[in-house]
């Protein structure tokens, strides 16, 4: 049983898939760490739609691959970076999925954190964008979800300075039900996000953004970090009030920010635990019983596929994040909405399914090899 897999040179090597897949079954949440997984979308393959076109979203197959992820005991961070938001899924989209997920939480006993953003506006007034942050603040709070407050572009490209970025935040906090997940991401996921918190210069970026959490400590759960600098998320969690988590959602560092220091450590809310979901939760569970050389053992050979799929340019890993939820039976089709299958290669796919299928992912390799096999005949590669 061997697969012809495409080289970046034009060149076929043979690779023999694995024939048996890890033995990773549900449990229980975690006691050590909190860890959520940013989960995706499932287009509806048979919907008559454009790239250009409101997201068409198969629901029984998205809220099916959320219960996956709660039944391994993972929290969903829902309507975030990984659902293509402000790529293919608009406002009215996420906020159809931030109440249908919140809802099936509520109904298996799933823990659920959603984001809120401004993508229902492109721009406007430091008014209008508090405004846009409200109404979504709302949706969330009224779907029974803790709210995550993720980056706005329309504040990125609207504010003066630091200042701005003070008094919506300190309003937002202020208003807030209950405490929040502050989400800070990068431009490598988001260009449109460079010079967030009023500067290009992380470390006054950093120092902002510390002084809206110091104000409204009793408001912030946590904040999610996603610059891929392992350094200085550990120096950032090091200067964190009492009480106010770090998660990490460094995708390139994550064993050993969450397996932590003499200092402290790091929660997850990660993009790659939505295709690592059942060996995440797995690891985190060893890490529970404070087998920390066993958990980085689990982990840290993850890290190499995750690197691959979060290659430049990097806000395009949602592909491979689909592609492998294809190859492992999450759903029949590889189709994203926004037609976003198409922003990786053919090589880049033959070396996730093979990093994947090394580890051992998918519940049935055999499907896993004739779902590769059939991309690859498309593209012309003959087995």
């Amino acid at each position: 049983m061997t697969i012809q897999l495409p080289l970046v040179n034009g060149a076929l090597r043979t690779y023999e898939p694995r024939t048996e897949p890890l033995a990773l079954t549900p449990g229980t949440p975690f006691t050590s760490r909190t860890v959520f997984s940013a989960a995706h979308v499932v287009a509806d393959p048979f919907a008559d739609s454009t790239p250009d076109s409101p997201a068409a979203v198969d629901w029984d197959a998205t809220l099916a691959f959320r219960r996956h992820l709660w039944s391994h005991g993972l929290g969903v961070a829902e309507a975030m970076d990984t659902a293509q938001r402000g790529m293919g899924l608009d406002w009215a989209g996420a906020a159809e999925l931030i109440r249908r997920s919140a809802a099936e939480a509520h109904s298996v006993g799933g823990r659920i954190a959603c984001g809120v953003g401004t993508d229902q506006i492109t721009g406007g007034t430091v008014a209008e964008i508090r405004a846009a942050y409200e109404e979504q603040l709302a949706v969330v709070e009224e779907a029974g979800a803790q709210a995550i407050l993720m980056a706005s572009r329309a504040l990125a490209a609207t504010a003066r300075g630091p200042e701005d970025y003070l008094e919506i935040y300190g309003h937002l906090l202020r208003q807030a039900a209950e405490p929040v997940v502050l989400h800070w991401l990068g431009p490598m996921f988001d260009p449109a996000l460079e010079g967030y918190w009023g500067s290009s210069d992380l470390d006054a970026a950093t120092d902002t953004f510390l002084e809206v959490i110091s104000a409204h400590p009793d408001k912030v759960d946590g904040i999610k970090v996603s610059l891929l600098d392992a350094q200085r998320e550990i120096d950032l969690r090091r200067r964190l009030p009492q009480g106010v988590r770090c998660y990490t959602g460094d995708d390139f560092n994550y064993p050993e920010l969450i397996a932590g220091d003499e200092k402290g450590f790091s929660h997850a809310l990660l993009g790659i635990f939505d295709p690592l979901g059942p060996l995440a939760a797995e690891a985190v569970r060893v890490l529970d019983t404070g087998d920390t050389p066993g958990f980085r053992a689990l982990l840290d050979p993850t890290v190499e596929l995750s690197r691959h799929l979060f290659q430049a340019p990097t806000r395009f890993y949602k592909t491979g994040v689909v592609f492998l939820a294809w190859l492992a039976g999450h759903q029949s089709h590889f189709t994203m909405v926004g037609g976003l299958q198409s922003a990786r290669s053919l090589p880049h796919f033959a070396r996730a399914y093979e990093l994947a299928d090394g580890l051992g992912l998918f519940p049935d390799p055999k499907l896993a090899e004739e779902r590769m096999k059939n991309l690859l005949s498309l593209y012309g590669v003959n087995q």
